[in-house]
């Protein structure tokens, strides 16, 4: 897909559009660098979102029916760079501003709906499973098409979907299909054969 030159449209953190979005998620990263500090993800809507990403906010009750990923602070620098490398080029090829990579961002970090949804997909496959077995996940994951992953989102936030049911269900099958089956490059159907093959129409924001 050819590049556009980036938007006039205001946006903050990774792709998230303040003056239009009425969906969107918020990455709160604790200040400090030790390895089994928590990273937590949230999903807000209508109301929740208008400061969303203006000030600092306090890290979310473990039963808050927002908060969808708990994750260690190791977990997360394994697997965030990959993560905002491909959203980032997704941002650029939508005419949308890229966003930097920070380990310590000065307050939480919202984020585009579509891409929020993807992420959480990552987080979920590798929350309980070796780190060692983050590239592969990786691989398996981005192997997969936008579509594919928004799908199994749905599916999985519907039974397991808060951040503590962890390991059941649609979470535990994450793991299997992402963190735990081998990546053998050049084997399967690319994620556009994909798409056809199911009939799913490529969004014109493939974000």
């Amino acid at each position: 897909m050819a590049h556009t030159a980036p938007s006039a449209r205001k946006v903050i953190g990774l792709g998230f559009l303040p003056e239009e979005a009425r969906h969107g998620f918020l990455i709160d990263i604790p200040k400090g660098s030790g390895g089994n500090q928590m990273i937590c993800i949230t999903e807000h809507r209508g109301d929740d979102l208008d400061p969303l990403g203006a000030r600092a906010v306090d890290a979310p009750a473990p039963n808050d029916p927002a908060l969808r990923v708990v994750i260690d602070r190791t977990r997360w620098l394994a697997l965030a760079p990959a993560f905002w490398d491909e959203a980032n080029r997704r941002l650029r090829a939508n005419g949308l501003p890229a966003a930097r990579f920070q380990k310590n961002p000065g307050k939480p970090v919202p984020v585009h709906p579509s891409l929020g949804k993807e992420l959480c997909i990552l987080c979920w496959a590798v929350e309980e499973a070796s780190p060692d077995d983050i590239p592969n996940a990786l691989h398996n994951w981005e192997a997969l098409a936008p579509e594919e992953r928004w799908w199994l989102y749905t599916m999985t936030v519907a039974t397991t979907g808060q951040a503590m049911q962890k390991g059941i269900g649609w979470r535990k099958a994450l793991r299997a299909a992402i963190a735990d089956n081998p990546f053998v490059k050049g084997e399967g159907l690319s994620p556009k054969a994909r798409r056809e093959l199911l009939g799913h129409a490529q969004m014109s924001l493939s974000l």
